[in-house]
This record gives structure tokens, sequence and C-alpha cells, in this order.
């Protein structure tokens, strides 16, 4: 292999907001919840993640901007992604480089990546959803991943639960599993985006301050002291799941916007019952 050579990919994963909520964790490391969720994909010509990943030789580590700002790759959910990625990279040939890269040479290979999102980020519009989507496919891009996209969001989520979802069009549920290695909680498309192409989702942003409450210590703290969540996750939402799947199905969009109101409002009751409580809500959102 040259010296100087450099091979680039660029990903564009769109964000996803869900109907039936993810909140809270059965395993931190794993990022496993206790519940399954169904999320709309929106339209990435509206909100989306844009990640270009290079790699070469003369790169001496692994480094990433975000929105223009280098940020550190240390973190257990960046180095989860990069290793699972790089576990399952193939031999990549560009003829007209006059580049050959083996399977063994990922592992001494190191990686630049830039991200951007044209959304607020952590604000609340799973800008890390996007973001750990986007990057995961972007990695497989340029590293000749072979698995398919519900195999890819099982490596998504162990970023951020939600990216799992943001892998796929259309509606999407992410099955919680089983399996203690997380090896079946995988995101599937339930129905594409032509399915329900006369609806119409309309964000309105009241606030782009970052949250008081990041979600993942919100979650862990919810699942320690919230009872509430307990029985909403064996209860309440394996029955919401089937409803909410027939609504999507049969275009019922009565049934759609009430399951969807009210799974938002037993979220929010969720975060009033966690112990200190948690306010995501403003009161511009009260208000309407």
């Amino acid at each position: 292999m040259g010296e100087t050579w450099v091979l680039m990919k660029t990903a564009q994963t769109p964000t996803n907001i869900a109907v039936i909520k993810y909140w809270g964790k059965r395993d931190e490391s794993l990022i496993l919840p206790v519940n399954d969720s169904i999320s709309v994909t929106l339209d990435p010509a509206h909100l989306c993640t844009t990640t270009t990943v290079a790699v070469s030789p003369v790169f001496q580590q692994d480094r990433m901007w975000l929105n223009g700002k280098e940020i550190s790759l240390s973190g257990g959910r960046f180095q989860s992604c990069l290793r699972e990625i790089r576990r399952r990279a193939s031999e990549v040939e560009d003829k007209e480089k006059g580049v050959k890269i083996e399977k063994k040479d990922w592992e001494k290979l190191h990686v630049h990546i830039a991200s951007y999102n044209n959304f607020p980020t952590a604000a609340g519009l799973a800008s890390s959803a996007a973001g750990f989507a986007c990057l995961v496919f972007a990695l497989a891009k340029l590293m000749n991943v072979k698995e398919d996209e519900s195999q890819l969001s099982a490596i998504a989520r162990q970023g951020s639960g939600s990216a799992c979802r943001s892998l796929f069009g259309g509606f999407v549920k992410w099955i919680m599993g089983k399996e203690e290695d997380g090896s079946d909680s995988v995101a599937v498309q339930l129905v594409d985006e032509k399915h329900w192409d006369d609806l119409f989702i309309v964000i309105a942003v009241v606030s782009s301050r970052q949250k008081e409450t990041s979600s993942t210590s919100g979650m862990r703290e919810s699942v320690e002291t919230s009872l509430l969540l307990q029985h909403r996750a064996k209860e309440v939402v394996p029955k919401r799941i089937l409803k909410m799947e027939e609504a999507i199905k049969n275009h019922s969009f009565e049934s759609f916007a009430q399951l969807t109101c009210a799974d938002s409002n037993q979220f929010h009751a969720v975060c009033l019952d966690t112990c200190p409580p948690i306010f995501y809500m403003n009161d511009t959102s009260h208000r309407n």
C-alpha cells in the first residue's frame, strides 16, 4: 500500500421520533431496553446527520469532529461502535488509487470522522440517534462490512439506543429481545416511507437549549426509582405496541394519534414519578 492515500465515504441518516417510547435500560453497557418501541423516521431533507469517514495510513489516531468542533472518541459508546465495525471489516480495494486494504489491516489503520447535524444537538430531537446510526452506516461502507441494516442496528444500538431505529425509513420497531448478549435486540422495519405518504409531521422547536437532564442519566434514575416505569414496561407497552402496529397498518390516524399522545403523556408521568423528578416539558409545551 502507498503511504499518502485517503479513502472516504459519506452517509446521511435521518432522525426518528418515537410514537411508543423507549425509556429505561435493563443493561447499561449493551444498551438493552426494558420494552419494545416504535418510531417514525423523518425526511432526511429536513432533519438529518451527514457523516464523512476517512481512512489513511498517515492518520496517527482515530479523531472526530461534530459540527466543526473536535470531540473525544474515548467514551465507551464510540469505542464499542468502532470495535464492532472493525471486527466485521472486509477487504477493500480501490484500483483507481492503487490501494488494497486487507481485513487484518483495519486493526492498525485509523479513521477521521466529520459529522454535522442540521438541527439542534441534545435538545430532544434524537441527535444521538441520527449521529450514531450515521457513524455506523458510514464506517460499514468504508470498511466493506457485509451485514444488513438490521444486523448493523445492533451495533448502532450500542452507541445510542434509538440509533438502531434510524437505519430504516418509514415506521420502525426496536425489539427489546431476551438474550443476555443483546443479539436479538435489533430494529426491524414495519412499513416503508411510502406506506403512509399523506402523513405529515410538524416539529416546533420551542427551545434549542441542551436538556438539563440527559436521557442516559434520566433513564437510569427512572429505572432505579419509578414504580410506574416497571408497570408501564410489563403491562402497558406490550398491548400498546400491538394496537400501534394495527393503527399503522390500517392508516388509522385517530387511533395512531390517541396512542401516540397517551404514550407521550405516560412517558412524562414516569419522569415525574422519578426521584428526583425530571422535567422535559417547558412552559411553552404546557400551554400548547
